[in-house]
């Protein structure tokens, strides 16, 4: 107990430190056009967009006025009809700022959930491979091997810190939208894969060690 509240004391004093409020062109794009509709999605595909895409985010300032409006219209976006996804970061929708969104499939109804400045505290050793993809990546789709156990550490949508572990596909979402906030794509990912050598645990299932136990 005492360590779990020293974390979020941590947390919050790092918040403190390093939380931003929104940037007068952030602000304006947050605003920009009918409010009620979704923010573009942008793309690697253009050049000032990819630079954005590949810029680290700062965390956010829970209490700013926008912060609201930016997680609707990234929701929208994320629902898009003619693209929906699982997962949404800011950096997505131009916003270099640690907000997520995130699809619970390990939740009683599959939620969608916000979080703020979230981040990976802890990492199991044993891998999952499975497929991905990115609304800000078209038409490219690959393998990429996740850490089967996070532990996050985030803000909820009313500013209260959280820290929880996540398993399976979920903490996969987690994993992926969060190295979007570290400028890194899925692509990124598998192109530093290929140097690792990994052995399966089992032929049966799709899960790893990078390193081959040793036998005792």
């Amino acid at each position: 107990m005492k360590k779990l509240a020293l974390t979020f004391v941590l947390l919050l004093v790092t918040i403190g430190v390093s939380a931003q409020k929104f940037m007068k062109s952030e602000r304006n794009l947050i605003q920009s056009g009918d409010t009620k509709t979704m923010l573009k999605v942008i793309q690697i595909t253009d050049e000032k967009e990819l630079k954005i895409l590949k810029s680290v985010s700062t965390d956010v300032d829970p209490k700013d006025d926008l912060l609201l409006l930016l997680a609707e219209r990234m929701f929208l976006a994320m629902r898009d009809p003619a693209n929906p996804g699982i997962g949404i970061a800011a950096p997505q929708v131009g916003i270099n700022k640690n907000v997520i969104w995130v699809q619970r499939f390990d939740k009683e109804g599959e939620p969608f959930e916000l979080y703020l400045n979230p981040k990976i505290t802890w990492s199991s050793a044993l891998l999952r491979k499975g497929k991905e993809g990115c609304l800000s990546i078209p038409d490219i789709s690959g393998d990429v091997l996740r850490n089967y156990t996070i532990k996050l550490t985030y803000l909820d949508k009313s500013g209260k810190p959280c820290e929880e572990i996540i398993e399976g596909f979920t903490a996969v979402i987690f994993q992926h939208e969060t190295d979007h906030l570290k400028g890194i794509l899925f692509i990124d990912r598998m192109k530093e894969q290929e140097k690792i050598e990994v052995s399966p645990v089992s032929n049966e299932i799709n899960l790893f060690l990078e390193k081959r136990l040793r036998r005792q």
